[in-house]
């Protein structure tokens, strides 16, 4: 199968998903495929440290005494 065609398969296949995960992990993939080797410029580096500084300020994240409780249910 060409370039071509692969690409229009996987479109019509993303049109029919309807998980917002699935679409936002096909997304993030994506992303790493198109950039250097999975490189990132200094400027998108800082903003997703401030996106993740803004998660930790609002208590979204897990804590590592709440992730080892997890990890026992497992």
């Amino acid at each position: 199968m060409d370039i071509k065609a692969e690409r229009e398969l996987i479109i019509r296949e993303l049109q029919e998903v309807e998980d917002i995960s699935l679409l936002k992990a096909i997304k993030a993939v994506l992303h790493y495929g198109m950039k250097n080797e999975g490189r990132i410029s200094i400027e998108q580096y800082n903003h997703e440290l401030l996106e993740a500084e803004k998660e930790i300020d609002s208590g979204d994240f897990t804590t590592h005494e709440e992730l080892k409780s997890q990890m026992k249910q497992w």
